[in-house]
């Protein structure tokens, strides 16, 4: 199991305050912000019975794998297809990480396979 998941969460612009507060609630540090332009169809919009606004905020949030469940849940609650937000969201495994640790602070990998902070 890896260590780490990156929940993306795609919603409506105007709405990634509302995605940070609630994967912060359910334990989250951060997240990354990229505005993006949907592309779906008046067939997409008919078939979720849901109006599609074009202009898009993409929310990336690196979290240890063990709250991952916890901040889709709230991500859902907060931000999901029904509210207005219009959010779906999804994670992935990722492999490896550089730049955190578990306490917070930024790390990297020494050889050996040892962690190192940036402090020492």
């Amino acid at each position: 199991m890896p260590a780490y998941e990156v929940v993306f969460c795609i919603v409506n612009e105007g709405f990634s305050d509302v995605v940070m507060e609630a994967a912060k609630e359910a334990g989250a540090r951060g997240g990354t912000v990229i505005h993006a332009r949907g592309t779906a169809n008046k067939e997409s919009e008919k078939f979720f019975h849901i109006t599609i606004q074009p202009e898009k905020e993409i929310v990336m949030i690196l979290v240890p794998a063990e709250i991952k469940d916890d901040v889709l849940h709230a991500l859902y609650r907060n931000a999901g297809l029904k509210t207005e937000g219009q959010g779906i969201a999804f994670s992935m495994a990722v492999d490896e990480v550089v730049g955190m640790s578990e306490g917070g602070e930024a790390a990297q990998q020494k050889e050996g396979g040892e962690q190192k902070t940036e402090n020492e």
